[in-house]
């Protein structure tokens, strides 16, 4: 499922693409064919991401809300104005790591995506970018205006240059004002949503008022918003904390803790693109770790593996009907 950092970062795409313009919308697939009748026409107005939800407004007090859940991912074609930390069009950007070495040459993870292109000017291209979890980066040049519909298309948003296919997800309904602010109210802080300030207490007094072990606590998406399978295993580690304390029971500078970091990973993952959780890394370090999935994180997907630190084999039990990784050690 698509955690904070991804959801974020379509947020940005259609800020770039969409707002301001006049959208055509269609349901190909057929299953949301009277919302996309009640869209078509209307001008994109603002779009919000909120933690793993987006809201994208139109005009005539209408929200769109996107969950994409597991399966669901956007497709963007035509001229597009890249933001450079989405995708590059040729791969040379001038990249600065986090570490501030200058790096001239893309990235490319196992999923092709250049995880190094860094905040800058948007770029126009005519490509085909795919937005989701496993984000795909650019894959191929546009030959056909508009593109063919490709499978099970829920929704299609045009402008006169630029198309947003929405496959498979959780979530896609039309919301008024009042409904929107309705679910956003639902929703934990999210670091790039509001007050700081606020944002942080909310998140340290709904922890510490609960029983529930801090592993669940992470993934409530009432508690804190965004945070996924992958964040919240490296988050408890980096706090070096055990997974099943209840959440009333973390010292309140350890949540404290906990939130500063999320703060600070959600940034990192929105300006690479990539949930990058391991720090102090040598330049070259960071270059393979940016290049391979499993050399990124402290225990995420390292079951049986030996811990980075201590050495002990990561554990790898469910909690929550999700798998959680972590070191018995560090964490006990």
């Amino acid at each position: 499922m698509p955690e904070g950092h991804s959801v974020h970062r379509i947020a940005r795409q259609f800020d770039r693409n969409f707002v301001g313009k006049t959208m055509s919308a269609s349901s190909p697939q057929g299953r949301f064919a009277e919302g996309a009748a009640v869209l078509d026409g209307r001008q994109a107005v603002s779009v919000q991401a909120v933690g793993k939800q987006m809201f994208l407004e139109a005009e005539g007090d209408l929200w769109l809300r996107v969950h994409l859940g597991l399966y669901g991912a956007w497709d963007f074609a035509g001229e597009i104005l890249v933001d450079p930390t989405i995708a590059s069009a040729n791969g040379r950007m001038g990249q600065t790591n986090q570490r501030g070495t200058a790096l001239d040459e893309a990235i490319l993870d196992d999923a092709g995506e250049n995880s190094l292109a860094s905040i800058g000017a948007p770029r126009r291209a005519r490509v085909h970018v795919r937005m989701s979890e496993q984000t795909k980066g650019l894959t191929d040049e546009v030959d056909e205006w508009p593109p063919p519909v490709v499978g099970q298309v829920r929704l299609r948003l045009m402008t006169d240059i630029t198309v947003a296919d929405l496959r498979g997800p959780t979530a896609c309904v039309l919301q008024t004002p009042e409904e929107m602010l309705a679910t956003v109210a639902k929703l934990g802080p999210d670091p790039l949503v509001g007050d700081p300030a606020e944002n942080e207490e909310r998140f340290v007094r709904a922890v510490r008022k609960k029983p529930t072990p801090i592993a669940l606590l992470l993934m409530d998406q009432a508690v804190v918003s965004g945070i996924g399978n992958v964040y919240r295993a490296e988050m408890l580690y980096r706090q070096r904390l055990n997974p099943h304390t209840p959440g009333r029971d973390v010292p309140e500078d350890v949540v404290r803790a906990l939130w500063h970091d999320w703060v600070r990973l959600l940034a990192i993952g929105v300006e690479t693109g990539q949930m990058m959780t391991m720090d102090g890394l040598s330049p070259e370090q960071y270059r393979a770790a940016m290049a391979s999935r499993d050399d990124r994180h402290w225990v995420y997907h390292r079951a049986g593996l030996p811990c980075r630190v201590c050495r002990t084999e990561i554990a790898l039990e469910e909690i929550g009907a999700r798998k959680l990784y972590w070191c018995p050690r560090c964490q006990a």
